[in-house]
């Protein structure tokens, strides 16, 4: 039986419905919103993966392009891996969902998003958030839910809950938060400079409208939710801490967490392991099968107490640091000398290098997606995580959805800084090489990257930096402890990864993950608040005293942009046909050209004289001839009566025998020959009615001085029979003539012609 609920969000109706389809699946919704559709699921396995001390939560976000009326561009016309925006949702529909599963549920859950329609204006990536929160709250899975997602507009200067598509393409900002029915439990935004006080309504302003979407979940889950299953519970017993804690009492514990270097730490906690297994090993065999299961977790759980303990009860960091204390800092410049921009940054022992290439605009990157707003981006920003950054040992298999992440989110933070692509026509990749990590690497590679686009000549209007807050909670939601810039140990243990980039006017990008149950509105306030006073250190004391300001030209290395503009109705004859006529202009100059649609032309050449030669090329094919120019004209063809010559590239004229020269000239090839150069001045133009194309005419007579005896403009006349002597005659000469004729023949007899004559 299909049963159908339905809610209003921002003027537009929401609707589930149960029953419908897929009834394999654990939890299945039809879930619409506007004309979108998505069909979201939940399927959980019947016992637990073994051998594992994880969750295995797999969240799949299913772009297909029939949704929005598309046939794939791929050779095999089909959808193939996930796009960029499908790993970035899944990503969105991971991180306020998985804290609120069992910490011990063992069992493989997926959760699969299926768009199937798209209505522009009604996000599909907001709908498979809560159509996901509504199939995992309905099935007999295990969870702390549901939640609800919106998003947030700023259309001049006012907040808009799920703003359409014309909304979206105005905003300043893009603002995703998902909810409990109590609290914020994720949040994921982009944004042009925006004050925090407007960042911190925006997100109770989504909170607000996310509790009265988790009210409707809950009501859906009274009418047709199942009963939550049993499940294998996976805890460390008592009798296990016992025996480590006798083996290594708290105090080791704590000395061997608290160091200040990732590598030292690890060490340490080695050697309690050892300890700990060797203890083991001395038990009796039944005994040691009771223990040696639990070793890892133990010690995992272990370190975590003993470092939170530290933190809240003795308000000390592992590395000596206060609360609000940033690790020592580093920025430098120009660490690769041939490249088009590098810049560096270190915090503590994270260490980022980022390098920015400059390219033509038809470099860009082309988007097949779903959304009509993003076809193309001229900004690229890759993040690699090499093993040797964390000292392990693996080959690389590609970025995974961490460094595809991570990627996005540095360039979400620049994007609201770079210059218009009228300003600075480049397409622009920067790659981000984490060359050492200890915590915040995704925030070392905003820093870096400013360094990079800076040192590049790239005139970016504002330098971002990026820093991250922790939190250490207690068991009230008063209780608790912020900490600027966390390493990678608190956050392995804390319970929040606030990260926010920014410039000194507003904040740019937001990324939050947390491990708990959600953040009161005090923490969102103080986390905010600690990252820009960080944020502005940053920029005052490191990253302006290492480049004040982005650098006045691109480097020598990199390609020069020239630009001009034609009419749009020249595009044609500057492309040609096939393409012949621009490939002959590339050819000749050795430069690369994009036209735009608008007509905008860009050149893009080292060499400054082969792309100005270029340029100059482009603007003669594009110009109207007019009557009384000069060209510096080529002869590409010669005929009985003329020569061909080419005025500009795709724009012949003719040049007639008589306008040669002031001589006698029976044949063009007597005087001239292929590829020979000659000043012509346009004396005629004639436009075709029926196709619109004009046939010049051209001299070179007109430019010679006039030959001596003759007047101006006269030129030698063509000689009549051997120059004989002319007779003279009267001006009734022809009439005179025939008078004559007509008198002589007057006496002869005249014939009579019939019709049998003409044979």
């Amino acid at each position: 039986m299909v049963k159908v609920f339905e809610m209003e969000v921002a003027g537009r109706k929401l609707r589930a419905e149960i029953g419908k389809v897929a009834e394999q699946a654990n939890g299945a919704a039809w879930m619409s919103y506007g004309d979108t559709v998505v069909l979201s699921t939940a399927t959980a396995s019947e016992k637990p993966r073994d051998g594992i001390d994880f969750f295995p939560l797999a969240v799949d976000y299913e772009e297909r392009l029939y949704s929005v009326g598309k046939i794939p561009g791929s050779f095999i016309k089909r959808e193939g891996r996930p796009t960029e925006n499908a790993i970035l949702t899944a990503r969105c529909i991971d991180r306020p969902m998985r804290p609120l599963f069992p910490k011990d549920y063992r069992n493989d859950v997926a959760l699969v998003n299926t768009v199937l329609c798209v209505d522009q204006d009604c996000s599909p990536e907001i709908l498979a958030m809560v159509g996901s929160s509504v199939a995992v709250s309905i099935s007999d899975i295990p969870f702390d839910g549901p939640i609800a997602a919106v998003s947030v507009g700023l259309v001049d200067g006012e907040l808009v809950i799920n703003p359409t598509s014309a909304q979206r393409e105005v905003s300043d900002l893009n603002l995703t938060v998902a909810s409990t029915a109590e609290k914020v439990v994720m949040i994921e935004a982009g944004a042009n400079e925006v004050p925090e006080e407007k960042m911190i309504e925006a997100i109770f302003l989504a909170h607000e409208q996310n509790q009265k979407i988790v009210e409707w979940i809950k009501g859906i889950v009274a009418e047709v939710g199942r009963e939550k299953h049993a499940y294998e519970e996976h805890v460390v017993p008592e009798y296990v801490f016992d025996k480590l804690k006798e083996v290594v009492p708290p105090a080791r514990m704590e000395e061997a967490v608290f160091a200040d270097e990732k590598q030292v730490r690890d060490a340490n906690i080695a050697l309690v392991t050892a300890d700990f297994e060797a203890a083991i090993a001395e038990m009796p065999e039944e005994e040691q099968e009771k223990f040696l299961p639990f070793v890892d977790e133990a010690i995992y759980q272990y370190q975590k107490k003993t470092v939170r303990k530290m933190i809240k009860e003795d308000g000390k960091r592992p590395d000596g640091r206060s609360f609000t204390e940033i690790r020592p800092l580093s920025a430098e410049i120009d660490l690769l000398p041939r490249t088009h921009g590098s810049g560096m940054f270190k915090r503590g022992q994270t260490q980022v290098l980022t390098v920015a290439t400059l390219g033509a605009l038809s470099d860009q990157q082309r988007l097949d997606g779903l959304d009509d707003l993003e076809v193309s981006k001229r900004y690229i920003h890759h993040y690699n995580f090499p093993s040797f950054s964390v000292g392990e040992t693996r080959s690389s298999r590609g970025p995974g959805r961490r460094e595809i992440g991570h990627g996005a989110l540095a360039e979400r933070a620049l994007v609201p800084v770079l210059p218009s692509e009228e300003e600075f026509p480049y397409a622009m990749r920067l790659v981000s090489e984490v060359l050492s990590s200890n915590g915040s690497t995704s925030q070392g590679s905003i820093c870096a990257s400013t360094l990079a686009l800076m040192a590049a000549g790239v005139p970016i209007k504002a330098p971002v930096a990026g820093i991250s807050c922790g939190l250490v909670t207690g068991e009230t939601d008063d209780d608790f402890i912020l900490l600027t810039d966390i390493q990678g140990l608190e956050d392995f243990f804390g319970d929040m990864d606030f990260k926010v980039a920014g410039t000194k006017k507003g904040i740019t990008a937001i990324q939050m993950d947390i491990k708990v149950h959600g953040l009161t509105r005090a923490i969102i306030e103080g986390a905010i608040a600690r990252t820009r006073e960080a944020r502005e250190y940053i920029l005052d004391e490191i990253m302006l005293p290492c480049i004040s300001e982005p650098r006045a030209s691109v480097s020598e290395y990199a390609p020069n942009i020239y630009q001009t503009k034609i009419p749009v109705d020249k595009i044609g004859e500057v492309v040609g046909p096939k393409g012949k006529m621009i490939n002959k202009i590339i050819d000749e100059t050795g430069v690369k050209i994009d036209i735009e649609d608008d007509g905008s032309v860009y050149v893009l050449g080292n060499d400054e004289a082969m792309a100005l030669k270029a340029i100059s090329i482009i603007e003669s094919i594009a110009k109207e001839i007019q009557m009384d120019e000069i060209y510096n004209a080529k002869v590409v063809r010669l005929a009985d009566f003329g020569a061909f010559v080419e005025l500009c590239p795709g724009k012949d004229a003719l040049l007639h025998n008589s306008q040669i020269s002031n001589e006698y000239v029976e044949k063009a090839e007597d005087v001239l020959k292929i590829d020979d150069e000659i000043m012509v001045k346009v004396i005629g133009i004639e436009v075709d009615k029926q196709s619109g194309k004009s046939k010049v005419k051209v001299s070179h007579k007109v430019l010679l001085p006039p030959k001596e005896g003759a007047e101006e403009g006269e030129g030698e006349r063509r000689p009549r029979n051997n120059d004989r002597p002319r007779r003279e005659r009267s001006n009734n000469y022809r009439n005179d003539r025939r008078s004559e004729e007509r008198k002589e023949n007057s006496d002869k007899p005249r014939r009579r012609f019939d019709k049998n004559d003409r044979a």
